[in-house]
């Protein structure tokens, strides 16, 4: 599609896009869903991740390729130097090497905010880090994708005409089969990477003590990472092993959202989840931690059910709430999808991309 730059018709804005990553997650979701709709000639360069992600943006549709590390980043960026590629970036690796190079080209640079987890050392100097390059004049647009991260970065002093929030959006929805009612079963999901800042640890402090309460009271959490043992292992001395199942990483959702309930979101820090605005359109209620861009999405009792960040107890309580009032849930899943197609469709949000995009080309330009 073409954009207009200066008031005249100019070919398809090239956009280069920079992502290091472990596999198809939130961000990774809405990069490819943003590629596709975002008028531009997308094109991603993945810094580190695993051959199957590739593919599966290639299958896409969405020109990609693995690019492996500065160097190789600073000649393929050389070659197409002409054309005068925007760059975006998207998590730790891809901000830093997008910066480094953009500051070497003076190439244009947007930075994609979509989340922090500072919890270790290493991840605390990552977020630091993060926030002092946006501040600096290579960078011309920080874009979060939640409201809390645009507070980070106006503490951090990243200048306010430099950020803006554009928050995470879906595509409009295919059909979804038939949810079928299982009167012996009443099943709440986790779904995300097993690793501390997802809380799947918190997701167990709430859902043990319930199913040994309410014996239709089943869970399930899809998903793989480093605290899968430790969570096996508290399942199988808690006596649940049947109740509470680990099927592993799910490449699609739609079969689940048929069977779920509920799904639990029970992170310690957040953007706006992916997972969240696809449970809304998918017709099935959530109670989570409200942490990150999550309140902005959620009002309680309205659309959503919410807890106090990590507090377990608080989130089995409101998940009690749902699973013995069935007219609620009802009612909070209706919200959903209005909210969800009123406010995070992504056909509106595209467009406020492209012209983010435009208007950084126009300065550059300039």
């Amino acid at each position: 599609m073409d954009a207009q730059l200066n008031g005249q018709t100019a070919p398809a804005l090239p956009i280069i896009h920079l992502l290091g990553s472990g596999g198809f997650y939130g961000a990774e979701r809405m990069l490819l869903d943003h590629c596709l709709a975002t008028p531009g000639q997308h094109q991603v360069l993945f810094l580190d991740a695993p051959p199957e992600l590739i593919a599966r943006f290639r299958a896409a549709g969405v020109d990609c390729r693995a690019c492996a590390g500065l160097g190789e980043l600073m000649r393929h960026l050389r070659q197409r130097r002409d054309e005068r590629p925007l760059l975006n970036t998207h998590n730790f690796k891809g901000l830093v090497l997008g910066w480094v190079a953009a500051t070497l080209l003076r190439l244009p640079l947007v930075i994609t905010q979509h989340g922090f987890t500072p919890r270790s050392r290493k991840q605390k100097f990552y977020t630091w880090l993060s926030l002092q390059l946006c501040r600096t004049a290579s960078v011309d647009r920080v874009v979060c994708v939640a409201e809390s991260i645009a507070v980070l970065c106006r503490h951090a002093s990243v200048r306010a005409d430099k950020l803006q929030v554009i928050p995470n959006g879906l595509p409009a929805a295919t059909a979804l089969p038939q949810r079928t009612a299982d009167q012996q079963r009443w099943l709440a999901g986790y779904v995300g990477r097993m690793s501390c800042e997802k809380g799947p640890d918190l997701f167990l402090d709430a859902l043990i003590p319930l199913c040994q309460q309410y014996p239709q009271l089943h869970a399930v959490m899809l998903g793989d990472g480093p605290e899968r043992p430790a969570l096996v292992a508290r399942i199988d001395a808690a006596g649940l092993l049947e109740r509470i199942t680990l099927p592993g990483y799910q490449t699609e959702m739609g079969p689940w959202w048929t069977q779920l309930d509920a799904l639990v979101i029970s992170s310690r820090t957040e953007g706006t989840p992916m997972i969240l605005l696809e449970a809304m359109q998918a017709g099935v209620p959530v109670v989570a931690f409200g942490v990150g861009g999550i309140p902005d999405v959620l009002e309680d009792r309205h659309n959503g059910l919410l807890a106090a960040p990590a507090d377990s107890p608080a989130l089995a309580r409101q998940l009690e709430t749902l699973l013995n009032e069935p007219l609620l849930a009802r009612t909070l899943t209706e919200n959903a999808r209005r909210t969800q197609l009123d406010r995070y469709d992504l056909r509106a949000l595209a467009e406020r991309w492209s012209q983010l995009y435009i208007r950084t080309a126009q300065e550059a330009r300039a």
